[in-house]
């Protein structure tokens, strides 16, 4: 069910065989991210519930979840990059359908990540599944 380019993703880490490899790589991610404009960082966007500040600003068109996300921490932009990986492009009425944990589990990154970055991580894919929930309503 992954998107295309999450597939490519889990293909590069099964090349990166160190994590510490791995890590840079999912921050290089988040670096080739477009910056959200500072206008779209407000408390609307803003995601609770992670360690550092987080914003996704969601974008619904013919059904199509896309979204755009900053953080100011470099390997959550990288978590970001990774998530939009997993999502962008979908019908919103198949969002729900994808099992983020099992997805991100073939990246391995529970195993490395903090708690408080796994929590950051589970407060992202809820608020995009509800977004996209809300949308197909």
């Amino acid at each position: 069910m992954a998107r295309d380019a999450f597939e490519e993703i889990v293909e590069d880490f099964e090349f990166l065989e160190d994590w510490e490899d791995r890590y840079r790589h999912v921050i290089e991610l988040g670096k080739a991210m477009e910056p959200l404009d500072e206008a779209l960082k407000v408390p609307a966007t803003k995601v609770e519930g992670c360690a550092s500040q987080v914003w996704l600003h969601p974008k619904i068109a013919g059904g199509i979840l896309e979204f755009d996300g900053d953080s100011d921490a470099m390997i959550v932009r990288g978590l970001i990059a990774v998530l939009r990986a997993l999502y962008n492009g979908t019908p919103v009425g198949e969002v729900a359908s994808i099992d983020a944990q099992a997805e991100l589990a073939r990246l391995g990154l529970h195993d490395h990540l903090s708690a408080q970055r796994s929590n950051g991580v589970r407060a992202m894919i809820e608020r995009i599944r509800l977004v996209a929930a809300e949308a197909a309503a």
